[in-house]
């Protein structure tokens, strides 16, 4: 690995602001960038002068998922692992691999972050695609630039959907079937009306937006704020939330386990740049 700063971190008075610092690859979240970005939540957690934190992307866009092949991808490394108990998937085969791995960077890091006690914001510019979609939706809403737009594209793998399938509960379910059986892109306004963004802002208005929300939450009790986030957390979990993950967490590795038997990889054979190609054909 480099010693690129994937992600950093600025306090802007009682506001954190944690940037995904990847640019030249979409913010593409390879493990690297998971654990730093684990890393700056704890830090604005442990500062008692924080009261809300701020997950950003630098450059043209939020995130464009998962990294599965830029230079920097690292899913042959080993990590401290944070979220779950499970060995270490390196230098394992199969599904004794993969699923230990995304239980961990995938799944776990997304669910632990959603139950940081403190309010989280997305702002999201340009590309939420895929993983970005996990990062986005793990925090506790999302303000979007009108030149933002988001999809979650691994259906055409073969693949029912990203390891945090939030899709039924952060959308209605018939929109969240339409977004992933055509993988087509939905832009800000379309996403606002689903209820799936908060609030829709142009590019240029969007960090003072964010920040201004952010100042007013701040001055709210910081107990009352996590116990009010943890009753919605619940109150979603009621829902099914958290047992529907689990289950389609299932089928999401038997469809990868089904593409490495039957075809060249768990991947179905598409890297990052045939995903886009086929999105921009969509």
């Amino acid at each position: 690995m480099t010693d690129e700063q994937v992600v950093t971190y600025e306090r802007r008075g009682a506001v954190a602001v944690v940037t995904m610092n990847r640019p030249e690859y979409g913010n593409a979240q390879n493990s690297k960038m998971t654990y730093a970005l684990d890393a700056a939540f704890t830090r604005a957690v442990d500062d008692d002068e924080v009261k809300v934190v701020v997950l950003a992307g630098g450059g043209r866009h939020f995130s464009g998922g998962h990294d599965i092949g830029t230079p920097g991808r690292d899913i042959d490394q080993t990590f401290d692992r944070k979220a779950v108990i499970h060995w270490d998937h390196v230098g394992k085969r199969g599904v004794d691999s993969r699923f230990a791995r995304e239980s961990e960077v995938y799944l776990g890091m997304c669910r632990r972050w959603r139950e940081i006690p403190k309010p989280m914001i997305a702002m999201v510019q340009g590309a939420c695609i895929a993983g970005g979609l996990m990062l986005a939706w793990s925090c506790d809403f999302i303000v979007a630039s009108d030149d933002a737009f988001f999809s979650d594209p691994v259906v055409r793998m073969g693949i029912p959907g990203v390891e945090y399938f939030a899709h039924p509960w952060v959308m209605n379910p018939r929109a969240a079937k339409e977004f992933l059986y055509t993988g087509d892109r939905v832009d800000a306004q379309r996403a606002r009306e689903l209820g799936m963004v908060n609030h829709v802002v142009p590019r240029q208005d969007l960090e003072t937006t964010v920040m201004g929300i952010a100042e007013r939450i701040s001055a709210m009790p910081r107990l009352g704020l996590a116990l009010a986030k943890k009753a919605v957390n619940q109150a979603e979990d009621l829902m099914g939330m958290r047992s529907g993950m689990d289950s389609v967490f299932g089928l999401h590795h038997a469809a990868h386990a089904h593409n490495a038997e039957v075809g060249p990889d768990p991947l179905a054979g598409l890297d990052a740049r045939e995903m886009a190609k086929r999105d921009d054909q969509g």
